[in-house]
């Protein structure tokens, strides 16, 4: 790294979802998902189920901490030479003990990565206010956190999800590859959360940036992982309404990209790899699922551009395609917290609570 690179930060915290790491862990980690929220109980055990299915531990906490021994190696080869902490929302690490953690370390700054590419509240500015209220838990003398930008069009990210469909690609006949349809899939979200956010906006660029990069002129975005009652509309079309549309129209085989989530975690492994791969059994299709994003040998160093960046704010950031970058300050105002369902309505699938990687 250039010597005249000043660090103005005193380490890195990556801030994800979190997850149970074994079968005792899923019943507390999903309370504390749906703590402040009208869920009945009997649908938070249901889906304590896709949990119990995998043997009650997510891979999301697995995956974190590949990635973070990946973000290590790079800053150790390229710098910035600086530490790297990681704390979650939901489980452990928890934020709070992690800042905690941080303040007898002697940090006063610090850059938090937030493992989600889009803007909505619980893609962003609900990490932003769990940030803040674990600063207020451990007090004065709590470090400063400051959140890197959103990073859905960073060329690297897009060259990614690039690489990953087209290794999908790969595995059909080259004379069917560009008949194949991709379905780019997200996690749904409440329609007024949508209305109130960019997140729409960005996937759809995204998904336009991916397309073109496989020589697709079109694109096609469905969601999954719907929660919440039926009379609040979420964002649509399904994932497996889709499969079916397309079975029904006669198509056989697809792809399907998670272009919404970082890493292969329990939305992706249950709705996708799960019940979108049974519902194409039972219909006689051939679903290959892309990878996701984190895994990749270049997601660390995408991360580790953000954070030189950000140290370098004479720097113009990279972006691709037409939104431009999206600032490094979100506007105070920027996707404000969907309206709650009254009391007594059903509620949400806790498992598929966030709208993040």
């Amino acid at each position: 790294m250039d010597d005249q690179l000043k660090p103005t930060y005193d380490a890195i915290l990556v801030v994800s979802f979190g997850g149970p790491e074994g079968p005792d862990d899923v019943l507390p980690f999903l309370e504390n998902v749906l703590r402040g929220k009208n869920v009945p109980r009997e649908r938070m055990l249901e889906v304590a189920e896709h949990y119990y299915h995998f043997g009650g531990r997510s891979p999301i906490n697995e995956q974190n901490r590949a990635l973070i021994a990946a973000l290590e190696a790079e800053l150790k080869a390229h710098g910035p030479h600086l530490p790297i902490y990681w704390g979650n929302r939901n489980w452990h690490p928890l934020l709070p003990d992690i800042l905690q953690k941080m303040e007898r370390d002697g940090v006063k700054r610090a850059l938090a990565f937030v493992t989600s590419a889009y803007g909505s509240y619980s893609g962003c500015r609900q990490y932003l206010e769990d940030l803040e209220r674990a600063r207020l838990t451990v007090g004065e003398g709590s470090p400063v956190i400051d959140k890197i930008r959103l990073f859905y069009n960073h060329p690297i990210f897009v060259d990614i999800m690039r690489d990953r469909v087209q290794a999908a690609l790969q595995e059909f006949p080259a004379e069917r590859r560009s008949r194949i349809p991709i379905l780019f899939t997200a996690h749904s979200v409440p329609v007024s959360m949508a209305q109130a956010s960019p997140y729409e906006e960005q996937l759809r660029e995204t998904c336009r940036l991916v397309s073109e990069g496989v020589g697709r002129e079109e694109f096609r975005l469905v969601y999954q992982s719907r929660s919440g009652p039926p009379t609040q509309p979420w964002l649509e079309p399904d994932v497996c309404e889709a499969i079916r549309k397309l079975h029904d129209a006669g198509g056989r085989e697809l792809i399907v990209v998670p272009i919404g989530f970082l890493s292969d975690h329990m939305e992706v492994l249950y709705d996708l790899d799960t019940e979108a791969r049974n519902l194409c059994r039972e219909l006689g299709m051939t679903m290959v699922r892309a990878g996701t994003a984190s895994g990749h040998p270049q997601f660390a160093a995408m991360v580790r551009e953000l954070i030189v960046e950000r140290l370098q704010p004479e720097t113009a950031p990279r972006c691709t395609g037409r939104l431009g970058a999206w600032p490094n300050t979100c506007a105070p105002d920027c996707c404000p917290a969907p309206r709650r369902p009254a009391a007594g309505h059903p509620g949400a699938r806790p498992g598929s609570a966030s709208a993040q990687g």
